[in-house]
Parts: C-alpha cells; structure tokens; sequence
C-alpha cells in the first residue's frame, strides 16, 4: 500500500524527444554558447527553442548539456556553440535528447518523440 500511495504522488523524468545520429555541420567557439538545430529537425522532433538538451558525442563520448536556438528553416544546420565546440565540433555525430517530467502513472504511457536523419541531416 505505502508503494502504490508513492508512485501516486510520484513525478519521474522520462524521453521526450530525440534526433537520433546528426551531424555537427559547424562548430562556433566564439559565440555566446548553445546548440543551433534546423528549425524542420527540431519541428520533426517535437524540439522547442530555448529547451534544455543533452547532446551525446558518438566519436568521443562526450556528453553535455545546453539549450537549443532555433537554426534557419531548411539549412540542415546543427552547430555547437560557445565552450561546447571544444568539446564536439564539426563532423562529428550527435545524439540529441531532451526529457519531460510527468506523473509516474502518465509515463507509462509515454511515446516519445524519436527521429533517425539521413545523411545530409535531411528528414
């Protein structure tokens, strides 16, 4: 009983979205900091500007996180920007992910948001 009363109560942290396997077309050290991602990639993704991300470097394991700017509609644009494009830069692969938090009884029946671009970063 004291379980099914704390999952009740419970507010747990689950996938949202994820562009799965991207490439980081540009990499900008000297800019205030964030991601930029084409404005379709983050439409596909159900991806908002300013939400908070978690970017997953394939090539060196690299993982951090930062908030998304809007990028030119169309551009297949995903850069790195500010400290971060020390970190992963361009050509490199990414995974980006953000998560939702929600009641524990409503996550169960979660369906994120997944999405596998083509090379290019095409849809």
């Amino acid at each position: 009983m004291v379980f099914a009363y704390l999952c009740a109560a419970m507010r747990i942290e689950v996938l949202k979205s994820k562009i799965h396997r991207v490439k980081i077309s540009e990499a900008n050290l000297n800019y205030i900091g964030s991601i930029t991602i084409d404005e379709d990639l983050m439409d596909a993704a159900n991806l908002i500007e300013h939400e908070k991300v978690q970017v997953l470097c394939i090539e060196n394991g690299e993982r951090l996180e930062t908030y998304i700017i809007k990028g030119i509609r169309g551009s297949k644009m995903v850069c790195m920007n500010g400290p971060a494009a020390r970190k992963i830069t361009a050509g490199d692969t990414v995974i980006i992910i953000s998560y939702a938090t929600m009641e524990f009884e409503d996550a169960k029946t979660h369906k994120p948001t997944v999405i596998f671009p083509k090379e290019g970063n095409s849809l």
